[in-house]
């Protein structure tokens, strides 16, 4: 884990500095938000900054974002000053710290950075079998290509491999290209120069170079322009990479993985990805199955998640109940772990007895999470099949081009304007989406922006 500490009062952050270098961690101190940023653009990057009160958290945390630096902050000041803690909250801080700090409160900050969520737990024999190549593998400096449907926890399983490989003690850096801009992201992976474009004020490492001696995972890389991926397998094949704007070749050292919740060869068979640069990602393909073809570790998922969310919300901890536990197994989980976790998360939420209960499994919309099974099925196949029969009825007339459209916006409005959500239920390219809301846009239809509907814009 990489440490940064911001401002001047070193003496009182020298227990942080401590602890966290005793936990392996490499730490380093800038006097002011200067002195970080350039840090930062350089590839000394962190996992974590901790910011005296003193300093302007709110412009830290403004220039971050528009360089695109995505790092969480733990704001740290006098233990009386609790106007300066609750403004540093509000500017972007996710924590306070009271100085001098407590070595517990430290450490459980540090622990809980270091984890982040990023536990592989599994019980299933099909999961052991993937975890026991990822074992095998990890040592070798081989690419690696981990596919799965979302939420199946390839990032996860990412960071398992790089913990176990040589390269463990270095950087484990994740750029997710589904989630940038095409104009951004060649800078984003190769970085760029002073002045290369609009916006460009002063020199940066991309991925790249911050990844440098360790790991870069490439998330969802099957949404990367086919222009791009020249370059990208330009760089892995020689080791050298071209800031934007720049004039000479820069060599690297890193370890590539690669995801995608996509059929790579079915992509490259209708030309979306360049074939070469599949072989190069794709010396080990990891692959791993969907929640419902490893119900054995649903249970084992969901006692980890219960007891995280538990202590993350200061909440006693709860086992689950015989009928919880059954209803969890019943269940097909279309969104994979990552709706397992939300269930669990609102569970630990909402229960209110000694132990969560089947009345705790809620839906996000407040519906059970048993209303498909059981003797609900038959209501809900009839209702199903009714609105079916609806939808059909409102096909007859309309051209092809007008029911791509409004099932599209549809899908949109219900991923409350999410862009790579939309696309997954869809099951097109990012790319795809992008190109048809510019077209609906120039036509006039409104196009709701992230966290939006159409209807909220009425």
């Amino acid at each position: 884990m990489r440490l940064m500490i911001i401002g001047s009062l070193r003496g009182q952050l020298s227990t942080a500095t401590r602890i966290a270098m005793d936990r392996g961690a490499k730490v380093l101190h800038s006097e002011t938000i200067d002195e970080a940023m350039k840090a930062l653009r350089t590839g000394k990057g962190a996992d974590l900054l901790m910011v005296e009160v003193s300093v302007d958290i709110a412009d830290l945390v403004a220039r971050l974002e528009h360089e695109r630096i995505c790092v969480p902050i733990v704001a740290c000041g006098i233990q009386n000053d609790a106007r300066a803690a609750v403004a540093a909250i509000r500017a972007g801080a996710k924590e306070y710290i009271p100085l001098p700090p407590d070595p517990d409160l430290i450490a459980a900050v540090l622990a809980a950075v270091a984890q982040d969520g990023h536990a592989l737990v599994y019980r299933d024999a099909s999961m052991a079998s993937v975890v026991k190549l990822a074992e095998q593998i990890a040592p070798s400096e081989a690419s690696v290509l981990i596919t799965g449907e979302s939420g199946t926890g390839k990032e996860v399983l990412a960071r398992y491999v790089h913990q176990r490989s040589n390269r463990a003690d270095r950087p484990f850096i994740s750029i997710n290209c589904a989630a940038i801009p095409e104009a951004l992201l060649e800078s984003e992976l190769f970085g760029h120069e002073k002045g290369a474009f609009t916006g460009a004020v002063a020199r940066r490492v991309g991925k790249f170079e911050e990844a440098d001696g360790g790991t870069l995972l490439l998330d969802e890389i099957s949404e990367m322009d086919v222009r791009l991926q020249a370059k990208l397998l330009r760089a892995i094949q020689e080791r050298m990479i071209d800031r934007v704007g720049g004039n000479r070749p820069v060599p690297v050292n890193i370890r590539i993985i690669a995801t995608s919740n996509r059929n790579l060869a079915d992509t490259v068979r209708d030309g979306g990805f360049r074939e070469d640069l599949y072989y190069r990602l794709n010396v080990v393909n990891l692959k791993l199955p969907a929640l419902r073809d490893r119900p054995g570790d649903i249970l084992a998922l969901a006692e980890h998640f219960a007891a995280r969310y538990a202590e993350a919300n200061g909440l006693p901890p709860r086992a689950l109940s015989q009928d919880a536990r059954k209803q969890l197994t019943l269940s097909r989980w279309p969104g994979n772990v990552r709706e397992l976790e939300n269930t669990i998360h609102r569970a630990v939420l909402l229960s209110t007895a000694e132990s969560i209960d089947i009345e705790a499994l809620r839906m996000p919309d407040g519906s059970r999470l048993d209303a498909m099974i059981g003797g609900h099925e038959s209501r809900v196949v009839s209702q199903a099949a009714q609105a079916a029969e609806a939808v059909t009825r409102t096909l007859v007339g309309r051209t092809v081009a007008e029911v791509e459209r409004d099932l599209i916006l549809d899908t949109l409005d219900h991923c409350l304007g999410n862009r790579t959500h939309a696309a997954n239920i869809l099951g097109i390219s990012i790319r795809t989406l992008r190109n048809k809301l510019h077209l609906y846009s120039d036509d006039g239809f409104a196009i709701p922006a992230p966290g939006e509907t159409r209807v909220a814009m009425r």
